[in-house]
């Protein structure tokens, strides 16, 4: 039996992006044992995943996660996060090592030069590389997120409005630099004129509540804050379509295997963390001599137009909407 240990602590869309490779250890591997460990915030996320055998989370202080993973024994340690955090900890368990290349310096040439050396290759196909000498390869089965039975959101429970269809749109953004501003988000639910469910956290609610007032609470239901991330995913999983900035819904929508509009502003699918393995729309700003300006993203435009958000054309149609 080999015992693994995969290292991942954030964030949301991060950790369903590792599933893949918790599922093919497990099923690939003989008498493989699987185990995660990540923050205590992201618990969810590994609760209802039925292949894994062990989960460790990190409290706050990292001697006391080491002592209880060292008790464990594992035979490797599969770095998908490659940190100095997680450094540390293989350090200290002193057991042969994985870890994925986070292609830094490419990132930093499109970033800062502009110049494209990235590989076309999806992050999933980089985390599985970890794993490879394993003969472990990918089943092309996509991402995993299983929604437990008592957060499954039923279609009665929303609005009469919204009982018989609608699209989710997922308003949130770890930075604003990721989000549309709000006018933009109103001119896109009018744009798509079909009943439509906001998600994103409580931080989302004020957004939720400007663009439910100026569109109507006829065709938006403003759901930010008022559901858990399983529950949120329920309503991803009722949808006929999902909207999303480039966060973490976006990927979970993804592992439903349902149709995504993804909107990029100052990040690019170039990144290789598009929707995997579902039917997809890039919705991005291509002429801008300044974007990517951050793998990450600011708390404001750095030149101060926002044009890759500002400037973003709507002009698409939703084929799945067509005849409903």
């Amino acid at each position: 039996m080999a015992k693994f240990l995969i290292l991942r602590f954030s964030s949301i869309g991060d950790i369903v992006l590792t599933t893949p490779v918790v599922r093919c250890l497990k099923q690939q591997v003989p008498d493989a044992e699987v185990h995660f460990a990540t923050k205590r915030a992201f618990a969810t996320l590994l609760d209802s995943n039925p292949y894994l055998d062990g989960r460790h989370y990190l409290d706050g202080s990292l001697r006391a996660l080491v002592a209880q993973l060292r008790a464990e024994g594992f035979d490797y340690v599969i770095d998908l996060h490659n940190n100095l955090r997680t450094r540390l900890i293989k350090l200290q368990l002193g057991v042969k090592s994985y870890a994925f290349d986070k292609l830094n310096w490419q990132k930093w040439l499109l970033v800062q030069l502009k110049i494209n050396t990235l590989p076309n290759v999806h992050i999933v196909d980089r985390y599985l590389a970890t794993v490879a000498s394993f003969g472990v390869t990918n089943d092309g089965k996509g991402l995993d997120y299983v929604i437990p039975y008592k957060d499954q959101i039923e279609p009665d429970w929303l609005p009469q409005t919204h009982r018989s269809g609608y699209v989710a749109y997922a308003i949130g953004g770890q930075h604003a630099t990721k989000k549309l501003p709000v006018l933009r988000m109103i001119e896109l639910c009018a744009r798509i004129n079909y009943p439509v469910v906001l998600l994103g956290g409580k931080e989302d609610q004020e957004a939720g509540a400007a663009i439910e007032a100026a569109v109507g609470s006829a065709q938006i239901y403003n759901a930010c804050g008022r559901y858990n991330l399983n529950q949120s995913a329920s309503l991803l999983a009722g949808a006929r379509v999902v909207f999303s900035h480039d966060t973490g819904l976006m990927h979970i929508a993804a592992a439903l295997q349902k149709p995504v509009y993804s909107i990029w502003g100052n990040t690019t699918p170039l990144f290789g963390m598009y929707p995997y393995k579902t039917p997809y729309v890039a919705l991005e700003n291509n002429h801008l001599s300044c974007r990517p300006c951050s793998k990450i993203g600011y708390a404001k435009c750095p030149r101060g137009h926002f044009r890759c958000m500002n400037d973003l054309s709507f002009d698409f149609e939703i084929k799945e909407l067509e005849g409903k």
